[in-house]
């Protein structure tokens, strides 16, 4: 079914998708039926519809998110690049510079077709190594003054790591002392509680705004929401209808967000001692690696040894034989002959054992036949 190159195409993928009753990662293959079925746990006085982001479903859901991270005030949108260049901005314009610090694997600089600079004639400075976390050593080389510190909790492309809490204190220290604000990129926050053993408020209190995303561990449709003091998110809702982002009507974004938020946040204790208990099984495989080992968040990166073809072929098979979906792609690793994958541990991932889960990774690994005939050619 794949190509030479190992790969489907976007309408193989999706019949293959079409096959499957279970799914390996995230909350599964998610319909809009279910997104709709979900509404229906919220009481019939939150759901109420709004005029341009004002009242309804979206205070409600402003209202429950401000009083979880104890912050002065908040505000939906539709999307979180839209919430991040905001925040920033503001930040770069009340302290009278361009430059703003984060990670070289940053959402910022890798997906938004440096929208930051093209849009609000930002400068954005790389910092530190982009399969490490940041240092204090990394910072303190900055030798200009900057707008805004950039953190991202946890660091998704280095496979959701965190940094110590003593680190991530001496961290903020360090901007706040040079006049800079510190900004959480925070799309994945609500997964960082276990790791910390703190409550979310007490992590979200070390920064000046928050960012937090609501379809990604929560299961929403899209949007999130920036906090942060009041003048803050008061410009930032200035900055929403700028980039065209307050529509008529928010709610059916913001209600699938409230629904999301209730179900799952209870239960990112269960996703995390799960992702634990599933890399230490995967570990035992030869042939893959799990990156963070143990994972610190209920999210991990995973590099296989296999070929592009070899992932392929098993994950069809797993498809077709099982109705089980794996992953569509995976991306070469830095180290030749290992591909990658991130498994992100949800309401799907959550209803199969790790014994289930190491089968379906074995069975994207080249067989025994097949290393033994590579080895001899």
């Amino acid at each position: 079914m794949a190509g030479k190159s190992g790969t489907l195409s976007p309408q193989e993928l999706r019949a293959l998708r079409a096959q499957c009753d279970r799914s390996i990662g995230g909350h599964g293959l998610r319909t809009p039926a279910d997104t709709i079925a979900e509404l229906a746990t919220l009481p019939q006085e939150d759901l109420e519809a709004d005029i341009y982001g004002q009242d309804g479903t979206v205070a409600i859901l402003e209202r429950e998110v401000v009083e979880l991270l104890d912050k002065p005030a908040g505000v939906f949108m539709p999307s979180g690049t839209m919430i991040q260049q905001s925040a920033l901005r503001i930040h770069a314009d009340r302290r009278g510079s361009r430059a703003v610090a984060f990670h070289p694997t940053c959402h910022l600089e890798l997906h938004e077709d440096k929208a930051y600079q093209r849009l609000h004639d930002l400068i954005g400075l790389d910092v530190g190594n982009p399969r490490e976390l940041i240092t204090l050593a990394d910072l303190e080389t900055i030798n200009e003054p900057i707008a805004a510190l950039l953190l991202e909790l946890p660091q998704r492309e280095i496979g959701g790591q965190l940094p110590t809490w003593k680190d991530l204190k001496a961290q903020v220290a360090w901007a706040h002392g040079r006049g800079a604000a510190v900004h959480l990129d925070g799309a994945r926050l609500w997964e960082c509680g276990p790791f910390y053993d703190r409550p979310l408020a007490k992590i979200a209190a070390l920064f000046d705004t928050v960012y937090v995303s609501f379809y990604k561990g929560m299961g929403g449709v899209a949007g999130g929401m920036l906090l942060g003091p009041e003048d803050v998110v008061a410009e930032a809702r200035e900055w929403r209808h700028r980039h065209g982002g307050t529509l008529y009507n928010l709610w059916p974004y913001a209600a699938p967000a409230l629904a999301g938020l209730r179900l799952r946040l209870p239960r990112i204790n269960d996703a995390y001692e799960h992702a634990r208990a599933i890399a230490a099984t995967l570990a035992k495989i030869d042939g893959v690696e799990v990156l963070p080992d143990p994972p610190q968040t209920p999210m991990m990166h995973l590099f296989l040894r296999t070929t592009a073809k070899d992932f392929t072929s098993g994950a069809v098979r797993l498809a077709t034989e099982e109705k089980l979906w794996a992953w569509g792609v995976s991306s070469p690793a830095d180290v030749p002959g290992y591909r990658k994958v991130e498994l992100s541990v949800g309401d799907a991932t959550l209803a199969l054992t790790t014994d289930e889960i190491a089968d379906a990774v074995r069975a994207l690994l080249p067989t025994r036949t097949a290393r033994r005939r590579r080895a001899a050619s």
